[in-house]
């Protein structure tokens, strides 16, 4: 359907009028990548941002940190990753709950591991995914995605973290959460739902047709052998430098897919792209920056270290794997 309309507005009605807009030329496949992407993204958020809404208007960021109030261990860190993944909050939006996570008692191991999650792996993200990339790929982004997240709790919290968090946020006195008991109706569920839709779609739309355009013009002008010698061979080094290209960009899960569409279309291998992903939404400057405000240098450095690795490992072992996939 996407395509069908991406063909009509880029190839049918523009190229009536400019005649290089072809289904054979760089610019003519540009566009209708850009059109058919553009448009697929938004139907697919907006449809799966109203249908979650009805889902999550009890998933409030106050309701978030009473549901983790006091649970640690295993069973913590789940209810943690879980959250991440179905709340809808940005790396940076999810950085005041950490605050709020500390302030309710709840261990820098959990809280981190909700950090990790909630921008990686977003349901919104997820059905988008699903119709760009495939099944496989969204499978194995939100598993390595979920196995990170969970497994850095554990590894960063064998550190000691709490004598790296700034002093300031030990003394915030954010009160107990305030959940209102009003019965929720079908009138308030479609209401919050929208809501959800105006202000996420509101949010990050810029990102989408950045991504898009981006790779609209890695897909239409850039040669496969090209990205090929720039990605390397899906070794070490080409995953490492992958990861180290991501850092100081910033864009959510949805404003990079399109991206690795186009990445994986020119031959990057799957490792690579999901390392370069996954640096992008979760290993930001603006994140490390901000989280800065509230942790000291050297549980900064953990985190970003933890995660660097983590994504090299994945690229390095599903480049190797990329026969098997």
């Amino acid at each position: 359907m996407f395509d069908a309309l991406a063909t009509f507005l880029v190839f049918d009605l523009a190229g009536s009028v400019v005649a290089n807009i072809t289904p054979e030329s760089a610019l003519g496949a540009a566009l209708h990548f850009f059109v058919m992407d553009v448009v697929k993204i938004l139907v697919l958020l907006t449809t799966v941002i109203y249908l979650m809404g009805w889902l999550r208007a009890l998933f409030t960021p106050e309701r978030v940190r009473a549901m983790m109030k006091g649970r640690s261990g295993p069973g913590a860190r789940l209810m943690a990753v879980g959250l991440g993944a179905v709340t809808p909050f940005c790396s940076c939006s999810s950085i005041p709950l950490f605050i709020g996570f500390v302030e309710a008692g709840i261990p820098l191991g959990v809280t981190l591991s909700f950090l990790i999650a909630s921008p990686m792996v977003d349901l919104a993200a997820i059905a988008v995914l699903l119709g760009v990339i495939g099944w496989q790929t969204t499978l194995i982004y939100v598993l390595t995605g979920l196995s990170i997240a969970f497994a850095g709790g554990y590894i960063l919290q064998a550190f000691k973290l709490e004598r790296w968090v700034e002093d300031y946020v030990w003394k915030i006195r954010m009160g107990e959460a305030q959940i209102e008991a009003e019965e929720i109706t079908l009138r308030g569920r479609h209401d919050y739902a929208w809501n959800e839709v105006r202000q996420i779609v509101g949010r990050i739309w810029k990102y989408v047709i950045i991504g898009v355009g981006i790779g609209a013009f890695i897909h239409g002008y850039v040669p496969a052998d090209f990205v090929a010698r720039i990605a390397g061979d899906g070794s070490v080094l080409s995953v490492i430098v992958a990861v180290l290209v991501g850092v100081p960009m910033y864009s959510d899960a949805v404003g990079i897919i399109p991206v690795a569409e186009a990445l994986l279309g020119k031959g990057v291998p799957l490792g690579t792209v999901l390392a370069f992903m996954m640096a992008v939404i979760a290993l930001s400057l603006p994140e490390m920056l901000i989280l800065r405000k509230v942790v000291k240098w050297p549980l900064l450095g953990l985190y970003a270290a933890y995660l660097a690795t983590a994504f090299v490992f994945v690229g390095v072992l599903f480049n190797a794997l990329r026969t098997v996939i």
